[in-house]
């Protein structure tokens, strides 16, 4: 079977819930809408899913043409509305990475505050908030088979869902980590063609259930046993890589370097 695209997601809002569209079109910055929002506290730190697994639990729907945001909460609330900007600012993400944003008016901002039981601040990502971009990583891969050779590593019994791992593509029909050898060539995804740049190493937000937030899966322990060293990062898991070609890429689409 040829290598193909079995899931897409994409987050509007940096460490909340996942969204799976059917198609997405790759421009030369990756999927625009894709980590639009993020989150910092009041000391100005980003505040994302590996310190605060509940984040995982709020589904938002974005809307980037008519700028609709939508949080739906667990206790069945949902915060609606059209977002305005407020004044630009350079904010750090990280040490090594500023994310030039803009304020965020409306509910959201407080109904999250509520929600973690903290003060946050909603940012508005004008470039997206997307971790690896500026090093080529607006485009992320990982395979079902890699998936099914982590699942042995930790001896469980069930299938490891992808979403953990919060890749904007999932593929089927390689062999398992197969992908890192497209670290450095050019994959025709879709009608798209990308480029990879290097592998992901992952964090501690990969232990935790995509749909309950909650820590259930040794990830770490186990990539430190069987993949403690990657080509770019340390415990890799799946591909990174930016646009070459833009194109739309549907779920069913084959992946295949050129």
């Amino acid at each position: 079977m040829a290598p193909r695209v079995v899931r897409i997601s994409i987050a509007p809002v940096k460490s909340l819930g996942l969204v799976h569209p059917d198609e997405v079109t790759l421009e030369p910055g990756g999927v625009v809408g894709n980590r639009r929002f993020w989150l910092r506290d009041e000391e100005g730190r980003l505040y994302a899913g590996k310190r605060d697994g509940s984040l995982l639990r709020i589904r938002p729907e974005w809307d980037e043409r008519t700028l609709r945001l939508a949080l739906a909460f667990p206790d069945g609330s949902v915060v609606d509305g059209v977002v305005e900007l407020g004044e630009e600012i350079d904010a750090p993400m990280y040490a090594w990475h500023t994310v030039a944003s803009r304020r965020v008016r409306g509910p959201w901002q407080a109904a999250i505050s509520d929600y973690v039981g903290r003060p946050l601040e909603l940012l508005w990502a004008g470039a997206g908030a997307v971790d690896r971009s500026p090093r080529g990583g607006t485009v992320s891969v990982v395979s079902r088979a890699s998936l099914e050779r982590l699942r042995r590593e930790a001896g469980v019994d069930e299938e490891i869902d992808g979403r953990r791992f919060r890749m904007l593509f999932e593929i089927d029909g390689v062999d398992e980590h197969e992908e890192d050898a497209w670290i450095g060539a050019e994959v025709r995804i879709g009608e798209a063609t990308v480029v990879f740049n290097g592998d992901v190493g992952r964090c501690v937000v990969t232990s935790r259930d995509p749909a309950t937030g909650f820590v259930d899966l040794p990830t770490l322990a186990t990539l430190a046993a069987y993949r403690r060293e990657g080509a770019a990062e340390a415990l890799p898991f799946g591909v990174y890589g930016s646009v070459r070609v833009p194109g739309a890429v549907r779920v069913g689409d084959i992946a295949q370097p050129l």
